[in-house]
Formats: C-alpha cells, structure tokens, sequence
C-alpha cells in the first residue's frame, strides 16, 4: 500500500517539488524525449521512415492516378483509323499506369483477345506491385513502434522498482522519476508513430484501390473497343 501511494505522489509532483509548493514547471520537447533513454533512438528513426515512407508513396500514387479524360477516345479514333504507331506514340507520352496498360495491348493487337487480355493484366500486376513498394514496411512500423514502446515501459518499471528495492526505506521521489519518465515517454512516442503509420498505411491502400479501379475501367473500355466492328 505504501509503495501504491508513493507511486501516486510520484505521477502528480515534479522531481525536487514538494507537493505544496507552488509553481509553473516546464518541459521541452526535447527534454521529455530524453527522459525516454535509449529506446527512443530507434521509435525516432521509425518516425523518419514512417513520414518519409508516407509521403513518397502518396506523391507517387498521387500521378499514378492523373489521367487524360481524352485519353481513350483518342485511342479509339487511331485503331479505328488504323493508326496503330500513333497509338503507341500516345501511351508512351502519358506515362501513366493506364497507358503502359494500353501501349501493351495496343501491341498485341492481332493476337487472340484472352492474349490480349492477359498481357494487359500482367502489365497492370506490375503497375500495382510497383505502387504498393515499401507499403509492408510502413504496415510493420505500425505495429512495431507500440511494441517499442511498451518495451520501454517495461524496462522503465523495472529500473523504478530496482531504485525502490535499493533505496529501502527511504524511498525518493527523484530517485524513482527516470525509471517513470522512461517508462510513460516511450509508451506515448511508440504509440503516436504507430497510430501515425497506421492510418498513413491504410489510407495509402484505399488511394491503391482507386487507381485499380480505373485501371480496370479503362482495361475493359479497351477491350470493347477492340470488340468494335470497324466501320
């Protein structure tokens, strides 16, 4: 029971504050970090990943879903008009998901439609691949980091409870606020870098979906299309 309330009067008063002294205490940012030890090292550099990880695919999916609205009715008009170069000529200045699709089947125009089927799809596996590139990683950042963190509040209570072992009776407010500090500082740093990741990662894969979603549209204009009789 003593030790509970210690541990109380801990969490509520400052180190070196007695709890009928008034007055204002302040904390930087930085400070409360490396009250956190060593383990905040690596849930930092899982932050920098997290953000870095995040915004590079965002920008990325960001242009891999821009797409020209004319771009298939200008297709259309050069394989109804049999202008099969200026077709291809066309996909490779978009350089877009979509119109590497496209150039692909335009290319293997001739061929029976489950080929050209095919080899649309294989191109559309590989855009996806490519977009999705370093999401498992971001997915795992989001599940270590808070793992980091409880670790730290697990060695951060064990080095409190060490302190108060040692100290006996005796018991100082001071002598036990390292091991709290490390303890509460690497749960919360853990926890906002896995909620950050978290959330980044799941939005990420819901922008994803909706570029397979066009892909596949656009996949399936252009198959009618080559279903079209050529008037």
């Amino acid at each position: 029971m003593n030790t509970m309330l210690s541990m109380f009067v801990l969490l509520q008063t400052p180190a070196g504050v007695n709890p009928g002294t008034q007055g204002e205490i302040s904390l930087s940012f930085l400070d409360l970090a490396l009250k956190g030890g060593w383990i905040m090292i690596p849930i930092f550099l899982l932050s920098v990943a997290a953000v870095y990880i995040f915004f590079e695919r965002y920008f990325a999916i960001r242009k891999a879903s821009v797409t020209d609205v004319n771009f298939m009715n200008r297709i259309r008009e050069y394989i109804h008009e049999d202008k099969i170069d200026a077709a291809i000529a066309l996909c490779r200045s978009q350089n877009t998901p979509v119109a590497r699709m496209i150039e692909k089947g335009i290319q293997r125009i001739g061929r029976p439609l489950p080929d050209v089927n095919a080899a649309i799809e294989n191109v559309g596996n590989l855009e996806i691949s490519k977009l999705e590139e370093s999401l498992p990683f971001l997915a795992t950042i989001a599940g270590g980091a808070p793992m980091l963190g409880f670790l730290g509040t697990v060695l951060g209570m064990i080095r409190a409870f060490y302190d108060m072992s040692m100290a006996g009776n005796n018991i100082d407010v001071g002598l036990l606020s390292n091991g709290i500090y490390t303890a509460m500082v690497t749960t919360v740093a853990g926890l906002i870098v896995g909620i950050f990741a978290y959330f980044g990662y799941n939005y990420l894969v819901a922008r994803i979906e909706k570029v397979v979603f066009t892909l596949e549209a656009n996949t399936n204009e252009f198959m009618d299309l080559l279903y079209e009789p050529v008037s």
